[in-house]
């Protein structure tokens, strides 16, 4: 009978993790690269596995299905996105809606232009994952503007939250429509929403002056 060396299995076992780590990685990367060029349809779990080069049972083995894939990419997506919205809404510099408004969605259209796989699955996805992810998403980032905006005393004291909620549920349905009518956004609907939201949001206004709109 012959034993096995435990020294071999043990040098064997980070080997073995480090390859499904760079599959795993390249599994993702591909889907990232099929989303951005070929559009959501065309990114099916079969033709994720070809673009990586790694056969279809094998794909199987890290995901179960291209949902799985899609969530993983969107929560990486989305941690830059919360990143990129609090560094923009910590500026002191923000003295109006209209400012409070566009540093909200110059970032995000920012990031969505810089990454279409982004895009497509925020505007496309069909799964409840990814679903449940851009709402959570929404009313994380519809609180923390409630919050900078009654601290600022840009809006009335007493504005629910409810309000910032619809404004980003509106907003998210214009950029919709803009990354419809154009891959990059189209600047003339991007623009109506900037007007839409902050016009929507002026209607609390604190009754205060508000300088330099």
């Amino acid at each position: 009978m012959i034993e096995k060396n435990p020294t071999t299995q043990a040098t064997a076992r980070p080997a073995v993790q480090r390859r499904g780590v760079e599959r795993r990685r390249a599994i993702l990367d591909a889907a990232e690269a099929l989303l951005g060029e070929e559009g959501y349809e065309a990114t099916t779990l079969k033709a994720i596995g070809e673009r990586a080069g790694i056969p279809i049972a094998s794909v199987y083995h890290y995901f179960s299905d291209r949902y799985q894939v899609e969530a993983e990419l969107l929560r990486n997506h989305v941690h830059e996105l919360d990143a990129g919205i609090a560094a923009a809404l910590a500026n002191p510099e923000l003295h109006t809606l209209r400012d409070a408004t566009d540093a909200v969605i110059a970032p995000l259209l920012d990031y969505f232009r810089r990454h279409p796989s982004c895009t497509e699955l925020w505007f496309s996805g069909r799964s409840a994952t990814v679903g449940e992810l851009v709402r959570t998403f929404d009313e994380r980032q519809a609180e923390q503007l409630w919050r900078l905006l009654v601290e600022r005393n840009l809006v009335r004291a007493d504005t629910p939250q409810l309000v910032l909620q619809l404004a980003f549920e509106v907003g998210n349905r214009l950029l919709d429509v803009a990354f419809r009518r154009s891959a990059k956004g189209d600047d003339a609907t991007i623009a109506e929403a900037r007007r839409f939201v902050s016009a929507y949001l002026e209607t609390y206004a604190s009754p205060g002056p508000q300088p330099r709109d």
